[in-house]
């Protein structure tokens, strides 16, 4: 008896992004990233299209994070306070395709840092890589609007990723991103209908829909990852239903989720009946970008090197099985 795999046939396209801009277009990056373009679930390959592989992207600050996993110190010791020089070790040893910039310290309770020192920053990642960068903020409304807006207008040709706005916070940094030509990430809490909202508030104010990506705003393992996959599996499925408002690539952040929790950061002396830190740190970033990326992320942003490297193999080894390898 022959079996035929039933197949489901989506009216709908996930919308492609590009970001980043090579000095043809007028910028300085040494490639392009292009998210989405999916017409199937994720690594559906019987059942539609999947032009572009999710990207792993990793994550350099303006300041080390208060909360950050001390076995990651073993790898970034030396460069966790220079962010030029951890782009730059993140691309060439351990294979970033993205660089994340956080600017967590401009935020007046931690740090206070002005747009003029948050430039700088960026300035000394942009000479030190030439891959497509992301630039992530915080929810201080009025500072990051003044950041944004210094970034956007130090960045413009650049094509980043500005990441990101909210629902009460995006007319100001959307605007920037209007005038120098960015792409912007559009952050909601979990929810489908609010980030369709938002997305229909962007395209009120003309913001191009192929230069929005949708962050939902997910958690980590053990910390709700269950629901907050279910939203993303139902965005997912909107937008390949057609639904225009929610059809566009997805980003999540593995790595700042995964160093927020106790589970991936407490030391072998608090918890020695949970293994070593340092692999315990790595395993919690890889289960969260890999669930996530089965329900539709087509960018994620990690902090552990080795969790960096086994994500990638497992992305390249199920295209390859796309391909027949």
């Amino acid at each position: 008896m022959k079996f035929e795999l039933p197949k489901e046939n989506n009216p709908g396209r996930i919308r492609e992004v590009t970001f980043g801009a090579t000095p043809e277009q007028g910028g300085t990056r040494s490639h392009t990233i292009t998210l989405g373009g999916s017409t199937a679930l994720p690594f559906h390959f019987f059942e539609g299209e999947h032009p572009h592989r999710p990207v792993v992207a990793m994550e350099v600050f303006d300041q080390m994070p208060a909360k950050y996993p001390p076995a990651l110190l073993d790898y970034f010791q030396d460069v966790i306070d220079k962010p030029g020089e951890m782009a730059k070790k993140c691309v060439e040893e351990y294979g970033a395709e993205a660089i994340s910039i956080r600017l967590e310290g401009t935020h007046p309770e931690k740090g206070n840092k002005s747009p003029d020192e948050a430039a700088e920053v960026v300035k000394q990642v942009l000479e030190s890589v030439k891959v497509p960068l992301i630039i992530s903020g915080h929810s201080h409304f009025e500072k990051i609007n003044q950041v944004m807006k210094k970034i956007c207008e130090l960045t413009a040709g650049e094509n980043c990723l500005i990441n990101y706005v909210e629902t009460e916070n995006y007319k100001t940094i959307a605007a920037a991103c209007l005038a120098y030509d960015h792409c912007l990430v559009a952050q909601t809490p979990i929810d489908v209908n609010l980030a369709k909202q938002l997305n229909i508030l962007l395209n009120d104010m003309s913001f191009p829909l192929n230069k929005i990506v949708i962050d939902p705003l997910t958690s980590t393992l053990g910390y709700g990852l269950e629901y907050t996959y279910s939203i993303m599996e139902r965005i997912r499925i909107s937008g390949l239903a057609g639904d225009d408002m929610l059809a566009l690539p997805m980003l999540i952040n593995p790595g700042y989720e995964s160093a927020r929790v106790k589970e991936a950061r407490a030391s072998a002396d608090e918890y020695p009946e949970w293994g070593d830190p340092e692999l315990r740190s790595a395993y919690w970033e890889i289960i969260t970008a890999m669930s996530f990326l089965v329900a539709g992320a087509e960018l994620v942003i990690m902090y552990h090197p080795r969790a960096a490297e086994v994500v990638k193999k497992n992305i390249d080894e199920m295209f390859k099985s796309k391909r027949g390898d």
